[in-house]
């Protein structure tokens, strides 16, 4: 069984705050042009692509905004040039931390996330130091009080995903690259309604916190540097119990 991040469901109930302040839009967009960069405007052809607009349909991006941004990508139609690279790094009580970026001024990103870091009682590490502790998947996510868990654990594995794995209110269903899509696809067509489904970094194993300090400490450096405009998704290894969650939050 592979790992599960709480950051996972956090950071999605907390995406009605982000909503608020812009940046779901933004990275959206982002993310629209660099993948139409990479692997051009066909959607049938790119499934990062793909990916990147049924993400923005779920935000209810305006269909104009979306085609915008394509066009951006490909070149139709000026546009900030992207690039993205990685930052590895340890949270304290050494959870691994992955960071995404995703810019158009690379020296303004690293000292964003070096300071973010320092501040916030982490530790920047080289590069490789902690990716090898997450793996890519495809992860779709329910809440388990709108749906059936025998129902979605069937459909999922009759679609080829690799793992079903229950929390107390969410059920997280695992694939890999190539099945994805299909498994996605088998849920849209059965009419099962998901939180939120994505490509992403899985960990391999977590670390518990069962500290409340701790808890807060790693909390805080998370929120920050996802709150930093340059960065696109953060990772981590870390798993909070519930009851320590609800007294911090």
């Amino acid at each position: 069984m592979s790992g599960h991040s709480k950051w996972h469901s956090i950071r999605h109930k907390k995406g009605a705050v982000d909503a608020k302040r812009g940046k779901i839009f933004s990275r959206l967009i982002k993310e629209l042009m660099v993948a139409a960069r990479m692997g051009g405007g066909d959607l049938s052809a790119n499934p990062r692509l793909r990916q990147a607009v049924a993400s923005a349909k779920a935000e209810n991006m305006p269909k104009d905004n979306i085609e915008r941004a394509i066009k951006r990508g490909t070149g139709e139609l000026d546009g900030v040039n992207y690039e993205e690279f990685i930052y590895e790094g340890y949270a304290p009580g050494g959870v691994a931390v992955l960071v995404e970026i995703m810019t158009d001024n690379r020296n303004r990103a690293a000292a964003d996330v070096r300071y973010i870091f320092s501040k916030q009682g982490g530790n920047l590490g080289e590069a490789g130091c902690v990716a090898w502790m997450f793996d890519k998947k495809g992860l779709i996510v329910f809440e388990q009080e709108l749906v059936n868990e025998d129902e979605i654990l069937e459909v999922a594995l009759e679609a080829g995903a690799e793992d079903v794995v229950a929390s107390e209110d969410q059920l997280e269903i695992h694939t890999d690259l190539a099945t994805f899509e299909s498994v996605k696809q088998a849920f849209d067509d059965q009419e099962l309604r998901y939180a939120m489904a994505e490509i992403t970094m899985l960990p391999k194993n977590t670390v518990e916190i069962d500290d409340e300090s701790l808890a807060v400490q790693v909390l805080k450096l998370m929120e920050a540097i996802e709150d930093s405009d340059d960065v696109q998704k953060v990772y981590a290894n870390f798993d909070i119990p519930d009851k320590i969650l609800q007294r911090i939050s």
